[in-house]
């Protein structure tokens, strides 16, 4: 079997196989939507929107509408149990965490978010809605979510119920001393430890080694994705940024933090105007997202960037299914 390339864009869903060393589109779908985030688990694929969740069962050749329970239809964000068939998640806007268990066939809202986000009163600079869930990391039954601006919520039963990592502030106040920045923009576990956690936010790069209790700042930036290696924890990918899509770039690091070096070869940076927005690995492939809706692809064994699947417009999240 081989792997394809699913993208989410601002005009539908593309897919996409891999032809020597490029990817080639090989269908569309869902054409004029807006598509804001993927996930795809088996033949099963599943695309939010700002109307809700689409699924395709026969890995992107039809779509339905599947949003049977979905309080608030805007979806920032989808990710399914890598452990769990038929588990899911949706993060939307206003924040709230919707829990599926049939394959995305129907969605739970979680209570006990839709109550933080009124005690705390998460907001949102851009939008008059009270926050957002944009990201969530799996290992084995904790999962942890990104709320912008909120913090960090950790689930230990598979996302079924949720509260505060232990330092995380909870309200849109910033800069607490060993907690995390509460603006944070996605999350990422190591695979080696549920404890080791990272989190880019508009406040810096943060890490955390025991499960959310305290975090170490690594990098005073605004950023939005990193990618962790995962077979050597203290080698790191970053996409910082001066401020919001100002002098975006890509930086590494192989010593944890202690010290960090452009990561941009074939690129022209910094980007004025735009930033990396997510980081994808397939294969032995490093992907990047960047917030003028490219798409990027470089060889991890030694990073060389190049613009790929040049025809897409506006990616805006990538996720990738065999076929």
């Amino acid at each position: 079997m081989s792997e394809n390339l699913i993208l989410a864009t601002a005009q539908g869903i593309v897919l996409c196989e891999k032809s020597d060393r490029d990817w080639k589109i090989i269908r569309a779908g869902l054409d004029g939507s807006i598509i804001t985030s993927l996930t795809a688990q088996g033949s099963v694929i599943l695309a939010g929107s700002r109307q809700g969740v689409y699924r395709s069962t026969d890995r992107g050749n039809t779509w339905i509408h599947s949003s049977a329970g979905l309080e608030h239809p805007h979806i920032r964000w989808l990710a399914s149990d890598p452990q769990t068939p038929g588990v899911h998640l949706a993060g939307s806007e206003p924040a709230g965490i919707f829990l599926s268990q049939d394959d995305g066939e129907t969605w739970h809202s979680r209570p006990e978010v839709i109550y933080l986000r009124r005690q705390y009163r998460w907001s949102l600079p851009y939008s008059p809605e009270a926050g957002c869930v944009r990201g969530f990391a799996f290992h084995g039954k904790r999962v942890y979510a990104a709320v912008e601006v909120g913090g960090v919520l950790v689930s230990e039963d598979g996302g079924s119920s949720w509260e505060f990592a232990a330092g995380s502030p909870g309200s849109t106040q910033r800069n607490f001393a060993s907690r995390v920045d509460a603006d944070v923009h996605s999350i990422v576990i190591h695979p080696t430890s549920p404890d080791l956690v990272y989190a880019p936010t508009g406040g810096g790069f943060y890490r955390s080694a025991d499960g959310g209790k305290s975090w170490e700042l690594l990098y005073r930036c605004y950023c939005r994705a990193v990618w962790v290696d995962p077979d050597d924890p203290a080698h790191l990918i970053l996409g910082p940024a001066d401020f919001v899509d100002r002098e975006g770039r890509i930086e590494e690091t192989r010593d944890g933090g202690g010290s960090w070096h452009p990561a941009s070869p074939g690129l022209s940076v910094p980007w004025p105007r735009h930033m990396v927005e997510r980081f994808y690995q397939t294969g032995d492939e490093l992907l990047a997202v960047l917030s003028n809706g490219e798409l990027l692809a470089t060889p991890l064994s030694a990073l060389s960037w190049r613009r790929i699947v040049t025809d897409a417009k506006g990616v805006t999240a990538v996720a990738s299914t065999l076929s």
